[in-house]
């Protein structure tokens, strides 16, 4: 029998191909990164601060733009520190807490974007029963079940990745902890993790992409009754920004997750999009292009510096 020597420490190798590209690589992220907190928390001030914003569509938008600053702060941080030149390496634990809290919020997003399609579908189909349908309570258990059902979900596929042995290589060729590029350094069959990964991943993303497809089609069908142009026009608007978030946020899934050889470098890319861009690009389809968050961020601001002028 070999030696083995069990791993306690993974490096990242980083995105395939980019050798010699680090500091652009680390400016362009950056920024990139710098924007995604920057927008998100200026939607949850917006939100908090604004008594006319506490109304279901903005609490699952509050939700989302949590969900964005974890899940960008998730990969980013480490991916920006061995860019800058620093240690690639991860912990076992840190690469495990990694992959834990990556798909925990990941499959939160796809559940957050279903029930965010549902409170559209009841804001247009059934207007004057909305505020009925949709009070506190039903919002509250509507969120707290995404976030648990986004835990439960991470677990298992932490659990079946995690409770295998790792003694052989170390060098993980990817830029963070993901199943894909974990499982091959197993000392173990890792046939049983790759098929639950698999069906879990792809059977949440097709269930969720599903009834997200059914409201709006009916959206869809109840906007082509409305009479009035305006009112076409805005319902179009709202939806067509949340149809375009939602196409961002599924599209790398099916891509990474439900071909059989996906490619390194287009995987990696990818997965950048899903990881940076899209929780940047959030706020700006849903809310900073919004009137009334605009009017809240103004009047937050105003009321800072009358309160700092004061002092």
């Amino acid at each position: 029998m070999r030696n083995h020597t069990v791993v306690t420490e993974f490096i990242l190798l980083g995105i395939p191909e980019t050798e010699g590209l680090e500091m652009v690589l680390f400016l362009l992220f950056s920024s990139l990164y710098l924007c995604t907190v920057l927008g998100n928390v200026l939607i949850l001030t917006a939100i908090i601060s604004s008594s006319r914003l506490h109304t279901p569509m903005y609490f699952f938008l509050a939700n989302l733009s949590t969900f964005d600053l974890g899940f960008s702060s998730t990969t980013a941080p480490k991916m920006l520190s061995y860019l800058s030149g620093q240690s690639q390496g991860i912990s076992f634990q840190g690469c495990a807490a990694q992959l834990f809290f990556y798909h925990f919020l990941g499959c939160t997003e796809g559940f957050l974007y279903t029930v965010m399609a549902y409170d559209r579908f009841v804001a247009i189909c059934y207007p004057l029963r909305y505020t009925v349908i949709m009070n506190h309570r039903v919002c509250s258990i509507l969120a707290t079940g995404t976030w648990m059902g986004g835990c439960v979900h991470s677990i298992i596929l932490t659990s079946l990745t995690f409770q295998l042995s790792y003694c052989g290589s170390n060098k993980v060729g990817y830029h963070f902890c993901d199943i894909p590029a974990i499982l091959p350094l197993a000392c173990e069959d890792t046939s049983l993790a790759q098929r639950v990964g698999f069906t879990n991943v792809g059977l949440l993303s097709l269930i969720c992409f599903f009834l997200i497809l059914v409201s709006y089609t009916r959206i869809g069908i109840a906007i082509s009754k409305i009479h009035s142009a305006e009112g076409r026009q805005r319902a179009f608007s709202t939806c067509s920004a949340h149809i375009t978030a939602i196409l961002c946020a599924f599209g790398p899934v099916i891509i990474i997750y439900l071909q059989p050889n996906p490619s390194a470098l287009l995987g990696a890319i990818i997965q950048i999009l899903n990881n940076l861009v899209t929780p940047m690009l959030n706020p700006l389809i849903y809310s900073l292009r919004n009137k009334d968050v605009k009017s809240s961020l103004r009047n937050a601001f105003a009321m800072r510096s009358f309160a700092l002028g004061e002092k």
